[in-house]
């Protein structure tokens, strides 16, 4: 995940269907423009019930290189890390 923009998006609360609830990487090309978003934490979002068990707010990367995302409905802090 070098050179990736890690994006929160803590979902939505004034659309008909809600909306985001995850986390996400942006990758860039070379001009620096937006290239590809992806998925990266998912799971929080119900589409068939249309309701939600987590709301990814902040994020923090340790100087180990994990990362630590908050989850402003549960509570709860999850450390995401890699295999060297």
């Amino acid at each position: 995940y070098r050179n990736a923009l890690f994006v929160a998006r803590k979902g939505s609360w004034n659309r008909t269907a809600k909306f985001g609830y995850d986390v996400v990487t942006v990758r860039t090309d070379a001009q620096g423009n937006n290239a590809r978003v992806e998925p990266f934490m998912t799971g929080f979002l119900d589409s068939s019930s249309d309701s939600f068990s987590g709301r990814p707010t902040y994020m923090l990367q340790l100087p180990d290189g994990s990362l630590l995302v908050s989850d402003e409905q549960l509570g709860a802090i999850y450390r995401i890390t890699y295999a060297r």
